[in-house]
């Protein structure tokens, strides 16, 4: 079944402990009303035990507005789509294909995983109005076991900030769609939110809506091959938005692609399907039945899927990309 008490922790970074160890873990000391810890996988017990990581130093995405009015502490989310719970396939946070291994503990400066987590942790730690969110799987309270690195009491953290879904069947167990661990950081002074996003490289990145496991035949598959690209939507347009609104997309190929059986979806996962012959180097525009499908203004993700389901590609835009009526947003 899937991970229990997922959900997203708010806090200020105060302390860390880099992972050592046949297990390491890179631990973070949060703390505002409450103490927490965040501990944060740098070492795959399954071969390759190299993690893959990406850092958006620009992130945005529509989560970040409801992330932002947060409480400080820890948050259930609802494993679902179209709320604040993160998932690498559906939920359009960042290209998969710009995941690069990275060895937790390599001597020498700047080169490992534990470098990059205390170099993100240092930087959110010295600007006094900085936050950290840590989306994962929380344990605790435990009224009578001070916490392992930090000794404070009780114990209480967060872990599983890692993808939790397509796993090696040791850890099927644990699978799950919209449960995706994360770090996201925001910085006001810069005006600025960073996030990083850790994988193992035994994991498989299209996995079942319903069960988030692995499909076995689309493991050597790309996350999202890019083969037709979302270019554009007009997403606000004059007036009433329902049956207005449209996708414009990109075959980037050398051969004509049939759309048959595709489909877009939006950021709640429905889906309207898709027709018509797409030619090579060519575009098309496709009006969007208000009835199906919804593109709001406040913010949403856009997914393109083929015929076998899987994912083509996926855009996301923010509240501010469409504010303009009547404009364009481009990808």
């Amino acid at each position: 079944m899937p991970i229990n008490n997922y959900g997203v922790l708010k806090g200020k970074a105060k302390d860390t402990r880099e992972g050592q160890g046949k297990s390491p873990h890179f631990q973070v000391k949060v703390s505002n009303h409450e103490k927490y810890r965040i501990a944060i996988n740098v070492k795959s017990q399954v071969e390759p035990s190299t993690l893959l990581y990406c850092i958006d130093e620009n992130f945005d995405h529509p989560i970040l507005k409801n992330l932002q009015a947060l409480p400080f502490g820890f948050k259930k989310l609802d494993s679902v789509a179209g709320g604040m719970a993160l998932d690498f396939i559906r939920g359009n946070l960042f290209d998969t294909a710009l995941m690069k291994p990275l060895p937790y503990n390599v001597p020498g400066p700047d080169n490992d995983l534990n470098e990059l987590l205390q170099k993100s942790m240092k930087r959110s730690m010295a600007m006094q109005s900085s936050v950290v969110y840590a989306f994962g799987q929380r344990w605790g309270p435990e009224n009578d076991k001070p916490d392992d690195y930090f000794d404070f009491l009780p114990g209480n953290g967060i872990h599983d900030i890692h993808m939790n879904q397509g796993n090696s069947s040791e850890w099927k167990g644990d699978d799950g769609p919209w449960q995706d661990g994360g770090l996201v950081f925001h910085f006001p002074d810069e005006n600025r939110w960073v996030a990083l996003f850790l994988a193992f490289q035994s994991q498989c990145f299209h996995t079942d809506d319903a069960t988030g496991h692995r499909i076995p035949e689309a493991c050597d598959v790309p996350a999202a091959d890019g083969r037709v690209c979302i270019l554009a939507a007009l997403v606000n347009p004059p007036g009433p938005d329902k049956g207005l609104e449209s996708v414009t997309i990109l075959n980037i190929t050398p051969k004509p692609i049939d759309l048959k059986g595709w489909k877009i979806a939006d950021r709640n996962k429905n889906k309207a399907p898709l027709s018509g012959i797409l030619k090579a180097g060519q575009t098309m525009t496709i009006k969007l039945p208000g009835t199906v499908i919804d593109l709001p203004n406040d913010g949403g993700i856009i997914t393109l899927l083929d015929n076998n389901g899987l994912k083509v590609h996926g855009v996301s835009y923010s509240e501010k990309d469409a504010k303009k009526e009547g404009w364009t947003i481009v990808f």
